[in-house]
């Protein structure tokens, strides 16, 4: 199955006005997703799609390490254990 907001499986939304139309698409092709708009002026607004994109969590990333014999994140040019690792090893030992 395709995911939701691509070309295969498009958000499908319902609006009630022209000027709220606008702001879905703008959210939508700002984040590069597929939509279809459906304006129904005595229909009830369903936008439960677009909703359910903006929610998803994106994934956590790892964030970079520093090994003891790489340089220092500081940019002293020091190895990092004889830089600012030598001050956390000082303040946790």
């Amino acid at each position: 199955m395709a995911k939701l907001g691509s070309s295969g499986h498009p958000a499908v939304v319902r609006v009630r006005t022209q000027e709220r139309a606008g702001e879905i698409l703008s959210v939508c092709d700002q984040h590069g997703w597929k939509v279809i708009v459906g304006l129904e002026p005595d229909q009830r607004e369903d936008v439960s799609d677009v909703e359910r994109l903006l929610s998803l969590q994106q994934p956590a990333k790892a964030g970079s390490t520093v090994g003891r014999n790489d340089p220092c994140p500081c940019g002293s040019g020091l190895k990092y254990k004889k830089c600012c690792g030598k001050q956390q090893a000082g303040a946790t030992g």
